[in-house]
């Protein structure tokens, strides 16, 4: 999405995070996705940073509506605690020393900051889709989909902020299915855009 905010064109390598090909790790030895290569060799490999360097390329675009602080701040917690507890709520039968409503519980506890804010704002912190609008979507999605009834009625705002996302030109432009990369394949040149 932060790609499509500034019509990137790219040539995208989708690869199988069950087979990650040698030359993820020669760009990137953390082996993690995504990862942003220049043509001069600079690599960017963490996706908030990838984001940050979209908006900080169109500087008359609608990202950080003069609150670039407070939008940090909230990605920051969704990055640190919220992940956390996802991971054990998403796969509790790996985290065993608690019931799966315990992680959820915690989730919850993080979750009704971001219910609230959106009784104000069409997006997070503003009417207009922002980065953390974009930054912690992936994440309150994944969420929302391990018991979606639930969260439904549980985060009645945040289920029609995800649909809104979900309904849109951006998402349906950006979340195309690709076949997986392999060495040798011709390259794939992709323009990510917004409409």
């Amino acid at each position: 999405m932060a790609l499509a905010q500034i019509e990137m064109t790219v040539e995208l390598r989708e690869i199988s995070l069950k087979d990650r090909p040698r030359q993820l790790f020669d760009i990137s030895p953390k082996g993690t996705v995504p990862v942003l290569q220049f043509e001069n060799g600079d690599v960017i490999d963490e996706s908030l940073a990838i984001m940050l360097w979209c908006s900080n390329q169109k500087k008359d675009q609608l990202w950080h509506k003069n609150d670039g602080v407070k939008q940090l701040q909230l990605i920051a917690i969704i990055d640190d605690d919220f992940k956390t507890w996802l991971d054990s709520y998403k796969y509790h039968d790996r985290y065993s020393e608690h019931p799966q409503e315990f992680y959820r519980g915690k989730c919850e506890s993080i979750l009704n900051e971001f219910e609230d804010m959106l009784k104000k704002n069409q997006f997070l912190t503003h009417d207009e889709f922002q980065l953390v609008d974009a930054a912690v979507f992936p994440f309150i999605r994944q969420f929302a989909n391990v018991d979606k009834n639930w969260f439904d009625h549980a985060f009645v705002n945040l289920s029609n902020w995800l649909t809104q996302i979900q309904d849109s030109a951006l998402f349906a432009n950006v979340m195309q299915k690709y076949e997986f990369w392999h060495s040798g394949d011709k390259p794939l040149i992709i323009t990510f855009a917004v409409n």
